[in-house]
């Protein structure tokens, strides 16, 4: 059975199929150790105790749809990480509506009064966006939420910051030397569009699995997991596809909701005249009426 066909029908009966590569690289219990050893490289730290790090990712968080997030909490300190590939500005607002969603499910579990007198302590936030994507992009860049404000002049005294990291091959090669399930995971992305350029989807991501197992390169997960990251990555081949089918779809309903309004004015301005003509001509006859008489 083809790839295209096994994706339809796994669409269909998984929904709210979105388990990332990357989730599943850094956001799993049976993988705490990666996301340690992730942490630790972007922080320049040395943790080596797995039970110090509590993976708190947000499971249903669908509404700003960020369902390939990592969340760890460790020695009073929150770690939001996101893999993307494509540049988006919006990020300090995805970022900062995340953390709401955090710091509300940790006040209320910790049944903090954030109403008292007393102030209620909170972790302290970290947000990294990994890029993996093909455009030219720094290394490290700062996206800052002030960069949204309406009016700027009165924000100045709010900011909330999503630090963008690019983890493309050649970039960032000391964070991808600290971490080697990122560098891994950074040769596959690229092993496949490598590969995709060359040859069919469903081929290029099925050689590419193939050649980083051989290589030992996300051995185990790729492994155990071999047809789902299959299927995820053939979905972000498709999800660009049917985003631009989106977007062609939009234009088109622009283009038809334009031509409606045309049409709408100019039977408007048909009415008009004829309205017109009509008063001209009882005018007129209402005119030779008053004559006669």
């Amino acid at each position: 059975m083809k790839f295209n066909l096994i994706l339809k029908i796994w669409y269909k009966i998984n929904p709210k199929y979105k388990d990332r590569l990357f989730c599943k690289i850094f956001g799993r219990e049976k993988h705490k150790d990666y996301a340690l050893a992730l942490y630790n490289a972007v922080n320049h730290s040395n943790y080596s105790d797995l039970s110090e790090l509590e993976i708190i990712t947000l499971e249903d968080a669908v509404y700003i749809k960020m369902k390939n997030d990592v969340a760890y909490l460790i020695s009073g300190n929150i770690a939001v990480y996101e893999h993307q590939s494509t540049v988006n500005n919006n990020m300090p607002i995805r970022g900062f509506m995340y953390f709401g969603e955090l710091y509300s499910k940790i006040l209320k579990g910790n049944r903090s009064n954030i109403y008292g007198r007393r102030l209620v302590k909170i972790p302290t936030p970290q947000y990294i966006v990994f890029y993996n994507g093909t455009d030219d992009y720094p290394e490290v860049k700062k996206l800052k939420l002030s960069d949204a404000f309406i009016d700027p002049g009165h924000g100045d005294e709010f900011e909330f910051t999503a630090t963008v990291m690019n983890i493309n091959l050649g970039k960032n090669e000391k964070l991808l030397e600290a971490c080697k399930p990122l560098k891994e995971y950074s040769i596959f992305v690229d092993t496949v569009r490598r590969k995709g350029r060359k040859m069919p989807a469903e081929r290029a991501v099925d050689e590419a699995v193939r050649e980083c197992i051989n290589n030992n390169v996300l051995r185990d997960i790729l492994s155990e997991e071999r047809s789902s990251v299959m299927l995820e990555m053939l979905s972000s081949f498709d999800e660009k596809v049917y985003e631009e089918g989106l977007r062609e779809e939009g234009r088109e309903e622009e283009r038809q909701n334009t031509e409606r309004e045309r049409k709408r004015a100019d039977n408007a301005e048909v009415r008009a005249d004829n309205a017109e003509a009509e008063l001209k001509k009882y005018k007129e006859r209402f005119g030779e009426l008053e004559t006669k008489s």
